[in-house]
């Protein structure tokens, strides 16, 4: 009967799907701010999912002693007066029914009247438990995270916001049939014995609430999931192997586009200077030829091997000569490699 009266709480409120009920009178207690639930799917063919509470709040599970000081605010959400039909042939009455026992022979329907009052929203400040939490770790050595954890379809979730009624509340069920100038017709000559029932809980009671979920990293670092878009859980061995490796996969990309890069800028300043060069061949002069100038010499005659040219040579394709100059020195070495035409030429031009 009270999860009934939760149920139909939650689907007159509404609040976008965020609000879950309390399926329990004797688990209210347990779905305060900060408290941890499990949220499990049934199966396939049912797509709701199923909350089970737990003795255990946020801070038991972080590593550290510090206390969680993020702030709660609460304020009044509404006035809650409920009077329902219910037939007997529903899902919804069937559930009643059998939750609370009551004598529904030569009855079609029941009547739910769920009183609560005024209730109240208590919610946490996201962003200041954003930034408690922001440092802390998990223990995976608490039991709840170990039981969690071998379970693919368990995730952990904190109690963002609950509501509570504010004074002692009743709920009524009462079994008859439906008359045709009232609502109801019961049958009181009859005085069936067990048609009615009732229960009183008292005030500050949670009859609903809303959670975040947590997504756990392996190394303890978890992110509280603030939307709906985002999912949690835990983070699975292969998952963070193959996210280590598409990592190094956009390192080596990103260097590999580097270094491309510099080999590219460096081809089009070689062709630059090469044009440059036979575009004015004429207009200049061989520096070599210059009397007190640098000469050129083959390498091979002073046992120095054929190797890539210090211009031309350091591109995409490796450019050798077995010609340089021995006036001129780079990177301690006392000669450098030069061809003959036109490196040699436009080297000394560049060093004039």
């Amino acid at each position: 009967m009270f999860a009934a009266a939760t149920k139909s709480f939650v689907k007159q409120v509404g609040d976008g799907g965020r609000l879950v009920p309390v399926p329990s009178l004797s688990e209210a207690d347990k779905y305060q701010p900060l408290s941890l639930v499990v949220k499990k799917k049934r199966c396939f063919l049912f797509p709701r999912y199923k909350f089970t509470s737990t003795p255990f709040t946020l801070k038991d599970i972080l590593l550290g002693d510090r206390e969680i000081s993020a702030g709660i605010s609460s304020y009044q959400l509404l006035n809650y007066e409920d009077e329902s039909d219910v037939s007997l042939y529903g899902r919804r009455g069937n559930h009643i029914v059998n939750d609370v026992g009551i004598n529904v022979t030569g009855s079609d329907s029941v009547a739910v009247k769920a009183s609560f009052g005024v209730v109240t929203k208590h919610e946490v400040e996201v962003s200041t438990l954003l930034k408690e939490i922001s440092s802390r770790k998990i223990n995976f050595d608490h039991s709840l995270i170990r039981q969690s954890r071998s379970s693919r379809k368990a995730v952990l979730c904190v109690v963002m916001e609950s509501i509570r009624t504010t004074r002692q509340c009743s709920l009524s069920v009462h079994a008859g049939i439906r008359g045709e100038s009232m609502r109801f017709h019961f049958m009181d000559e009859q005085n069936p014995r067990g048609r009615d029932k009732a229960i009183v809980f008292p005030a500050h009671t949670t009859i609903a609430f809303s959670v975040f979920e947590l997504f756990i990293y392996l190394d303890g670092v978890f992110d509280l999931c603030v939307t709906s878009v985002s999912k949690g859980g835990f983070e699975r061995e292969e998952t963070a192997t193959f996210a280590v490796l598409y990592r190094l996969r956009n390192i080596l990309f990103e260097r590999n586009r580097r270094v491309m890069d510099v080999i590219s800028r460096s081809q089009l300043y070689l062709d630059d200077l090469f044009t440059d060069y036979y575009d004015k061949r004429f207009s200049m002069t061989d520096i070599s030829l210059k009397e007190g100038t640098h000469i050129r010499v083959n390498l091979l005659n002073h046992n120095i091997p054929k190797g890539p040219c210090i211009l031309c040579g350091m591109g995409n394709l490796k450019r050798e000569t077995v010609y340089g100059c021995f006036q001129c020195s780079v990177d301690g070495q006392k000669y450098v490699r030069l061809h003959a035409v036109p490196c040699f030429d436009i080297w000394h031009k560049r060093m004039k």
